[in-house]
Parts: structure tokens; C-alpha cells; sequence
């Protein structure tokens, strides 16, 4: 019997879902252990940094939805954009981390009534602010935090390595970004036009009207976010900062929740590292990559069991937390398709 496309959307949606509850499952079965619990006092020094872990957790999404918000002209409400920011973060939960849920989000946005084009326009938006907070603010990271401190948990060719490493993400971020660049503002047309090429191939031909259509759409609103005056950016610029730099503070919450001696500037510029390093993993989330880039980069500042409860504690809040949330939005996404 043939499915039909809600049958198969369903299909699509519970293949990845069921492998992103495995992955759970199999980290948490993996990794938790209740005499990590022993040495813990839960004190009110604990409850604050735990508090401003959430207020962090919040500021991700405020300014993600603040960004979807803006760069769609007030044309999706704070619902919708919470809302897309939310399906984002989930897929992005599921799918490697170098294919990421902003590729999807121009989905989510046309089911909240935004033109395929313009959505496609705020999505490459979206991901050149991302690139470009990476490319502007890694010289600065090292300005203001020594090589050493940002590495100093290893020695030798180990820590030599890792450099190299964070310079060759950081250097495909540049390009990505100035692509991004080049291709929203300078020549939108590029884009449409090899989408057309492409479309144009036999076995894809049957799309090409639509796609065709969907290059129009992209470059009428590149040119409208082109007309933008500069001080239109400072919302989603701002917006960006606010996410990533909430994103980042997790970690200092924890360590102030349980490491209060913990140098806050080396922590945060830590995560900058471990955030470039993630953009590029296989697995769903970075699963498994995040645990061990979070051992690896504070074993100087974390010893014993309250290591590993930290990193659990930190992908609760930073990946758990939107599984969870993307698997009770998914049967509404499921039953509003029409």
C-alpha cells in the first residue's frame, strides 16, 4: 500500500526522533553515575548558578527568536518565531551538527506564512550573523585570553595540534561566511541561478518552475534586506551576540554553581573553542563529541566524579532539554500539515 505524504512526513520525523532518543538513552545510561552525587552539597551558592544556567538557557532563545522576529520584518510573531526557534533546535538535536536545524528553519517559517523565498533569504540571514560572530570575534577571544589559557590543558603537540585545528575551522567558517555574504548582498542571482541549473537536470526538471519561482522570490527579498539602513542590523546582530554569548554562559553558571575558583573569562573563552570545533561533527547534536570536548577542555579545572555530572548537567541544558521539547511540538507539526 502506497503512504500517503502525511504518512510519509510521520515516517520522516520518526526515524531521526527514535534515533535521538537512543542517543539519550544510551549517554545518560553510559555516563550517569549516582555516586557522582555523594561529594555534592546542593547550597544556595548551587541553586544561583543554576538559576542563571536558566536565564542563559532563555537568552539563547530570546535571541534566536529576536533574530527570527526581526529579520522577518515583524512578519512572524514572537510566538511563531519562538516557535520556529524551537523546531530549530530540535532538528538540530537530531542531524550532524555540520548539517544543523537553520537549514530547515525556511520550512518552519513557510509554515508560519512566510514566502519560501524571503524564508530562504532570513535562513542564509541567519547563518551568515552565526558565521560572522565566529569570524570577527575569534581574534578578539585571543586578545583578551592568552594561547595558554585557552589551551593550557594540554601540552605539548597535543595542545599544538589543537590550535591548528581551531585555525582550520576558523578559516572555513571565513569562507563560509563571506560566501554568505557575497551570495545575499552582492549577487543573490548566483544563487538563483545555479539552483535553475541544476533544476534543469532530467531527473529533477519536474521542480524546476517551482525552484525557479522560489530564485525570484530569494532575490526580491535579498534586495530588500540590501535596502535595509545599517541601524535596521543592530536588532539582529544584537540578537546574535545575546544567543551565542547565552549559549556559551551555561558552562560559567555551572562552574560558579560548582567551581566557584574557576577562572569565569578562560571558562567562557573555552566554550567560544568548543562551540567552532562542534560546527563540524557527524553525530546527532555532536553526541558524544560535546562530552568529550567538554572533558577535554576543563579536566584542568574539574576534577573527580563531578566532572562527568557537569557535562550531563550541561547537555540537559543545552541539548536534552530540546529534544524533549521538539518531541512534544512534533504531533502538532504532524497534524497541521495539510
Amino acid at each position: 500500500m502506497v503512504l500517503d505524504s502525511q504518512s510519509k512526513l510521520l515516517l520522516k520525523i520518526i526515524i531521526p526522533v527514535a534515533i535521538g532518543i537512543a542517543v539519550v538513552v544510551w549517554l545518560f545510561g553510559r555516563e550517569f553515575d549516582i555516586d557522582t552525587l555523594k561529594d555534592i552539597r546542593f547550597t544556595p551558592q548551587v541553586a544561583l548558578g543554576l538559576s542563571f544556567a536558566l536565564l542563559a538557557l532563555f537568552g539563547r532563545d530570546f535571541g534566536l527568536a529576536w533574530r527570527f522576529l526581526t529579520l522577518s520584518d515583524k512578519r512572524l510573531s514572537w510566538k511563531s518565531a519562538t516557535k520556529v526557534t524551537m523546531l530549530c533546535e530540535f532538528t538540530s538535536a537530531i542531524t550532524p551538527t555540520s548539517v544543523g536545524g537553520s537549514a530547515l528553519s525556511m520550512i518552519f517559517m513557510g509554515r508560519e506564512g512566510i514566502k519560501l523565498g524571503r524564508a530562504t533569504a532570513i535562513t542564509l540571514t541567519t547563518l551568515m550573523l552565526d558565521e560572522g560572530f565566529f569570524m570577527l570575534f575569534s581574534p578578539l577571544l585571543f586578545l583578551l585570553i592568552s594561547p595558554s589559557e585557552l589551551f593550557g590543558f594540554t601540552q605539548g603537540a597535543a595542545a599544538h595540534d589543537l590550535q591548528v585545528l581551531f585555525w582550520v575551522v576558523y578559516g572555513i567558517i571565513c569562507v563560509i561566511a563571506i560566501g554568505l555574504y557575497v551570495g545575499i548582498f552582492k549577487s543573490p542571482h548566483i544563487i538563483a541561478g545555479l539552483l535553475s541549473k541544476i533544476f534543469s537536470l532530467p531527473f529533477l526538471r519536474r521542480w524546476r518552475k517551482a525552484v525557479d519561482e522560489l530564485g525570484d522570490n530569494l532575490t526580491e527579498a535579498s534586495s530588500e534586506l540590501k535596502s535595509k539602513p545599517k541601524r535596521w542590523w543592530l536588532a539582529p546582530v544584537a540578537a546574535t551576540i545575546v544567543s551565542w554569548l547565552s549559549r556559551f554562559a551555561v558552562v560559567n553558571a555551572l562552574m560558579l554553581a560548582f567551581i566557584p575558583e574557576a577562572d569565569q573569562l578562560t571558562v567562557l573563552g573555552r566554550q567560544f573553542i568548543v562551540w567552532a570545533l562542534l560546527t563540524f561533527t557527524p553525530t546527532p547534536g555532536g553526541s558524544g563529541v560535546s562530552e568529550m570536548l567538554f572533558k577535554t577542555y576543563y579536566s584542568d579545572i574539574v576534577y573527580g566524579p563531578i566532572m562527568m555530572l557537569l557535562a550531563i548537567i550541561w547537555r540537559i541544558f543545552t541539548y536534552y532539554v530540546y529534544l524533549f521539547i521538539g518531541f512534544c511540538m512534533i504531533p502538532t507539526f504532524i497534524r497541521l500539515k495539510k
